[in-house]
C-alpha cells in the first residue's frame, strides 16, 4: 500500500492548521509578499470573472441575441454550481493534494473558456458560466490558502479578514473597466480577458508552489449520494430565487414547481445525512444555537449589501445612466472597500469581535438611511458618500463573523465540510435571497405608489391640464392636430408618473435596508448584554478528584483559547469577556 496518506510528523508552528490544507514552513520575507501577491490575483480571480458578466448583463443580451429573462441564466449558472461544490472540494483536496486540486480546476476552467470563444450562442456561456462557478468555489479556499503563507502564527487571524475582503474587490473592479472590453470585441472581449487572467493565475500557482499537507482517504460512496440530492435542491431553490422577481412569482409555474421539487430534494440529503455515521455535513453543529444565530446573521447581511447592486445601480439606471457614468462611483466603492479591509485587520482583537460587528451595521444602516432620500435629480455624484459606507461597513463586518465562527471549526475540524457549505450558502444564497426580496418590495411599492400618483392625477386640476398642454406642446411642430398633442402630453405625463413611483419604491428599499440592518445591530448587541447581565452563569467545575480505572479518557483535547468545553467558540459579551452559549 502507498504511504501517500501516512501522516506526517511537523514542527508545531508548521502543522496544517485544517485537514487537506498546506503546512506552513517558515518563509522568507520576499517570499512571504510573492504568497500575498499570488493569494490576492488567485482570489481576485475567482471572482472577477461571474462580475463582468454580471455587471454587463444589459449589453450582453444583443451580443448573445438573448432576452433579459435568458441573460439572467448566466449569474444563476455560477451560483447554482459554486453553492454546492464545496461538499466535495474539501474532500478532494483531502484525498488528492493540494497541487492536484489547483492545476485540475484551473486547467479546467481555461479550456471551458477557451471552447466558448468559438461558439457564439447563450447555451455555450451558460457552461462557461457553470464551470466558473466550479473554479470559484476552488479558487476562493485556494486564495486563502496562498495569503495565510504571507503571515506569521500570530497574524493569521488577520490573513482571513484580508483574503475575505480582497474577495469583495471583484464587483468594483468590474465597473471600472469592463465597458473598454466590450467596446474592443463584444462579448469576446469579456471572455479572452477572462481566459487571460485564468492563464496568468494558472502560470502563478504552478511557479509558486504552496507547502504540502496531509493526505488522506476521505471519501465514501455515501459522499456522492448526498451531493447528487443536495446539488440539484439548491440549483432548483437558486433558479426560483433569481428569476422569482423576473418572471413574477406566480406567473411563471416552473418556479413553484422548482421551489417545491427542491425542498424535496434537500430535506432527502439531509435524511441521507442525519442517519450516516460519517456524515459529510454535521447537522448536531448546525442546529446549535449560536451557529444558528451566526448563519441568519451572514445571510441578512448579504441581504443588507444587496443595496447596492440591486438598490442604487438599479436606481441609477431607472434614472438612464449606463456603467460608463458609474465608474467613479465605484471606484469610490473600491476605495472604501481596501480602506475597510485595513481598518478591519488593524483593530481585530479576539476577545472584542461583538463591536465591530454593531459598527458596521450601523454605518451600512446610515448608508442606506441618506440614499433613501433620493429624487430624479440624484446622481451618482450624490451617493458616493452612502456607498463608500455601504462598502466600508461590509467589509468591516464580514471579517470578525467569520472568525467568530471559525474558531468552532478550528476547534473541531470535522465541521470543516460543513462551515464550508455554510458560508457559501451564506454568500450565494444570501446574495439571491436579498436580489429577490429587495427586487420584489421595490415592484410591489412601485405598484402601490403609481396608484397613488394615479389616483391625483385628474384632467379636471388646472395644474394637470397645464402639464398635458405643454407635454404636447413639445410635438406642436410635427402634430398639427390637436388631439394627438394632447394623447402625447397624457404620455409624457404618465411616463413621469411612472418614473417618480419608481423612484419613492427605491427609497422604500433603501429604508427597509436601513431598518434591517439597524434591527441587526441591536439583536447582536442585546444578545450581549443579555449574555452579561441576565443569563445564567455555567455551572462551577467540580473539584478534581482522584482517577479511578472506571473513567475513560477523553477521546479528544484542545487548548484553543477560543473553543469551550463543547467545542464551541463562545460568544463576546459588551466588555470583552466571553460566556458559553
Amino acid at each position: 500500500m502507498s504511504d501517500k496518506y501516512a501522516p506526517r510528523e511537523w514542527h508545531p508552528d508548521e502543522r496544517p492548521t485544517m485537514p487537506g490544507g498546506p503546512s506552513f514552513p517558515a518563509h522568507s520575507t520576499p517570499r512571504r509578499i510573492a504568497f500575498f501577491l499570488v493569494g490576492t490575483l488567485v482570489t481576485i480571480t475567482g471572482g472577477l470573472g461571474n462580475a463582468l458578466v454580471t455587471v454587463n448583463l444589459v449589453n450582453l443580451q444583443g451580443t448573445l441575441g438573448a432576452f433579459a429573462a435568458e441573460t439572467t441564466w448566466l449569474p444563476t449558472a455560477y451560483v447554482m454550481t459554486n453553492i454546492s461544490m464545496n461538499l466535495l472540494l474539501v474532500k478532494f483536496r483531502q484525498q488528492f493534494g493540494l497541487r492536484a486540486f489547483t492545476e485540475f480546476f484551473l486547467v479546467l476552467y481555461a479550456l471551458v473558456t477557451f471552447a466558448h470563444l468559438f461558439v457564439n450562442d447563450l447555451g455555450s456561456a451558460i457552461a462557461v458560466r457553470a464551470a466558473h462557478g466550479m473554479v470559484g468555489a476552488a479558487l476562493s479556499t485556494l486564495g486563502l490558502y496562498y495569503t495565510l503563507q504571507s503571515f506569521t502564527k500570530a497574524w493569521r487571524p488577520r490573513g482571513i479578514i484580508i483574503s475575505t475582503g480582497v474577495s469583495q474587490l471583484a464587483q468594483p473592479i468590474a465597473y471600472l473597466f469592463s465597458t473598454r472590453l466590450l467596446q474592443l470585441a463584444e462579448w469576446r472581449g469579456l471572455y479572452v480577458f477572462e481566459l487571460g487572467l485564468t492563464l496568468v493565475t494558472l502560470g502563478a500557482v504552478l511557479w509558486l508552489k504552496l507547502p504540502p499537507g496531509d493526505r488522506f482517504k476521505a471519501f465514501r460512496p455515501t459522499d456522492f449520494v448526498t451531493f447528487a440530492l443536495f446539488a440539484p435542491g439548491m440549483a432548483l431553490l437558486c433558479a426560483a430565487l433569481s428569476f422569482g422577481r423576473v418572471l413574477w412569482w406566480t406567473q411563471a409555474p416552473w418556479i413553484g414547481v422548482a421551489l417545491a421539487v427542491s425542498i424535496v430534494l434537500i430535506l432527502a440529503a439531509v435524511a441521507v445525512e442525519h442517519n450516516r455515521k460519517n456524515p459529510l455535513l454535521n447537522l448536531r453543529w448546525l442546529t446549535n444555537g449560536m451557529i444558528a444565530r451566526l448563519f441568519i446573521a451572514m445571510i441578512l447581511v448579504r441581504v443588507v449589501l444587496s443595496e447596492q447592486s440591486v438598490g442604487a445601480v438599479g436606481f441609477l439606471r431607472m434614472v438612464g445612466l449606463n456603467n460608463d457614468q458609474l465608474q467613479t462611483l465605484f471606484l469610490v466603492v473600491l476605495l472604501a472597500t481596501i480602506l475597510g479591509i485595513v481598518m478591519s485587520a488593524l483593530t481585530f482583537n479576539p476577545p472584542h469581535l461583538m463591536a465591530p460587528q454593531v459598527i458596521a451595521l450601523l454605518i451600512m444602516a446610515l448608508g442606506a438611511w441618506i440614499d433613501s432620500h433620493a429624487t430624479s435629480l440624484t446622481r451618482p455624484e450624490e451617493m458616493y458618500v452612502s456607498q463608500g459606507l455601504l462598502a466600508f461597513g461590509g467589509v468591516f463586518f464580514l471579517g470578525p463573523l467569520l472568525l467568530t465562527l471559525l474558531g468552532t471549526v478550528i476547534t473541531n475540524p470535522a465541521n470543516l465540510i460543513t462551515f464550508s457549505v455554510l458560508f457559501g450558502l451564506t454568500q450565494n444564497l444570501g446574495g439571491l435571497l436579498g436580489s429577490a426580496l429587495l427586487g420584489t418590495w421595490q415592484v410591489m411599492r412601485e405598484k402601490f405608489h403609481s396608484s397613488n400618483l394615479a389616483d391625483q392625477l385628474s384632467s379636471l386640476d388646472p395644474l394637470v391640464a397645464a402639464r398635458i398642454q405643454q407635454g404636447g406642446a413639445a410635438y406642436g411642430r410635427v402634430l398639427a392636430d390637436p388631439s394627438s398633442r394632447t394623447r402625447q402630453g397624457i404620455s409624457i405625463l404618465s411616463q413621469t408618473a411612472t418614473r417618480e413611483a419608481n423612484i419613492l419604491a427605491y427609497n422604500d428599499v433603501f429604508l427597509a435596508i436601513a431598518v434591517l440592518a439597524t434591527a441587526l445591530a441591536a439583536w447582536i448587541f442585546g444578545r450581549a448584554l443579555w449574555l452579561k447581565y441576565v443569563a445564567p452563569l455555567p455551572p462551577a467545575a467540580p473539584p478534581p478528584t482522584a482517577p479511578t480505572a472506571a473513567v475513560p479518557a477523553p477521546e479528544t483535547v484542545t487548548d484553543s483559547p477560543i473553543a469551550n468545553a463543547a467545542g464551541e467558540a463562545p460568544e463576546p459579551t459588551v466588555d470583552g469577556t466571553t460566556r458559553p452559549t
